[in-house]
């Protein structure tokens, strides 16, 4: 399977925590809170097979993945293929925090069959919250694991977000 992100991620979650903490950024970091049915609907009219499709919210794309990863396979996700906007990726080279961990709410993850990636793609693309939709990760034979492979071609194991997560809003 390939592993798909049907747009930019962590802008709610930083978003959220500027506004809570006074961080002053200018202009303000914008939430990407928008409806996901728009999205679901282009990609199950388009798409043959879906095995997985869900909103990663709390714990963000790195609990959502390592919810659905299985003990006979691993996760592979490619750091360089992650979409953000530069003012989230800038927040969070600042803050030190890792964007996978970042609370969303309006974007989704897919897990489709290699073969349906490019039609996934296209559906979503077709859509405007689906046109920065991108392919970031494989499902591979393994042993259960999640990690992100490096600009440098290093991988990193990411494991369930643990401690205090963003507290919820609504």
């Amino acid at each position: 399977d390939k592993i798909i992100i049907s747009g930019n991620m962590a802008s709610h979650g930083i978003a959220i925590m500027s506004a809570r903490e006074d961080l002053g950024f200018s202009p303000p970091i914008q939430s990407d809170v928008a409806p996901l049915a728009i999205l679901s609907d282009a990609v199950l009219r388009g798409v043959r097979c879906v095995h997985a499709m869900r909103d990663p919210t709390r714990g963000g794309v790195a609990a959502t993945l390592n919810e659905w990863v299985s003990p006979d396979t691993d996760i592979a996700v490619y750091e360089e293929a992650l979409p953000m906007r530069p003012d989230v990726s800038a927040a969070c080279n600042i803050l030190g925090m890792d964007p996978l961990f970042i609370a969303n709410e309006g974007i989704m993850l897919l897990s489709v069959p290699a073969s349906q990636a490019e039609t996934a793609l296209a559906a979503l693309r077709s859509t405007e919250l689906g046109k920065n939709a991108a392919v970031i990760g494989e499902v591979r034979q393994g042993q259960g694991n999640v990690y992100a492979v490096t600009a440098y071609h290093t991988t990193r194991k990411i494991l369930m977000p643990r401690g205090e997560l963003l507290p919820r809003i609504c």
